[in-house]
């Protein structure tokens, strides 16, 4: 279920109840009358089943500022809500519904942000990860990947790309490129520390380094799995999947990747330093253009799927009514 919330001025209440009231996916309907102050109207609430909120929350915000004020938009995990509508579409469904994408919007902008935690996050995941390839410790490999915060810039500037506007592509960019810089330096001045004091683990020293060389040596592993990761990505924002969302952070090697670059650097491995620099651009890489090509076609899919719907049920109202 989604609850929306809107001020409307006076004039245009009228027009939005009336298509609301079109809506068979619209219940609890509630108008509070001149309640709204900056800017001043009436508040309209209501609850949409998931199978309208995209088109309806599109048309209500083609109104415009000045036929519709704020318009807000929330997901309901659940919902238990009696209305005389329920009996006209279910409220469950095992159907895959269509991302509201004024929502899938909204979301990617908010998380492709980037003050001053976001590049703490970073360094603080590569010094996670550094400590991870040090110990051959595959949990403080996941830990630094759960940690770091990158693929929200990875998705940021993949939107800008899809809408052909070059601020967020830009912005995603440089935090990408600054980020990463500080998270490399910090696991080279981590790792220079460790060399001039208690020296790295016995097993790193003598090259015995599973973890490492994962990271170390990309291939076409890597490739597939950088690719499924940006679908899953893309398809856990779209239907809100949390927990798929956090996979696609376990699956890639990003962080790890800088994190090597600046450890082998502080231990003059130049190879490594060499095979973690390609491992981190092909998964950023790939991330950004799976992301790109993924947010298109599913555009292009659900936008195509509901205009073979509007017209079935166009062409199922011309029908002749049975004598």
């Amino acid at each position: 279920m989604f609850h929306i919330r809107m001020v409307s001025p006076a004039s245009s209440t009228e027009g939005i109840l009336e298509l609301l009231g079109d809506c068979t996916g619209a219940v609890n309907v509630t108008v509070l009358p001149g309640s709204a102050r900056f800017p001043d109207g009436d508040v309209v609430d209501c609850y949409l089943t998931p199978e309208v909120a995209g088109e309806m929350v599109h048309r209500l915000g083609q109104l415009g500022p000045r036929q519709r004020g704020p318009l807000t938009v929330e997901k309901l995990e659940s919902a238990v809500i009696r209305s005389h509508r329920e009996m006209v579409k279910p409220m469950v469904s095992d159907r895959e519904i269509a991302p509201v994408w004024e929502v899938v919007d909204a979301t990617i902008r908010a998380n492709a942000t980037y003050p001053f935690s976001f590049y703490l996050l970073l360094v603080c995941a590569g010094l996670i990860a550094t400590v991870g390839i040090l110990t051959n410790s595959q949990i403080l490999i996941v830990a630094a990947v759960v940690v770091g915060p990158e693929y929200n810039a990875i998705l940021g500037a993949a939107l800008g790309i899809t809408e052909r506007s070059a601020r967020p592509v830009k912005r995603g960019a440089v935090a990408l490129a600054v980020g990463f810089v500080m998270a490399i330096a910090a696991s080279l001045l981590f790792g220079l520390a460790i060399r001039g004091t208690v020296g790295a683990p016995h097993q790193y020293v003598l090259g015995l380094r599973p973890v490492a060389n994962l990271i170390s040596k990309p291939d076409l592993y890597s490739v597939v799995v950088a690719v499924v990761a940006g679908i899953v990505g893309v398809v856990s924002i779209l239907q809100a999947r949390a927990s798929a969302l956090i996979g696609v952070f376990i699956s890639v090697t990003t962080i790890p990747a800088a994190a090597y670059m600046g450890l082998s650097a502080s231990f003059g491995q130049w190879d490594e330093t060499k095979g973690a620099t390609e491992q981190l651009l092909l998964n950023v890489g790939i991330l950004l253009v799976v992301g790109v090509v993924t947010l298109i076609l599913q555009r292009r899919f659900w936008n195509s799927r509901e205009t073979r719907q509007r017209l079935a049920g166009s062409s199922a109202s011309d029908l002749p009514a049975s004598p």
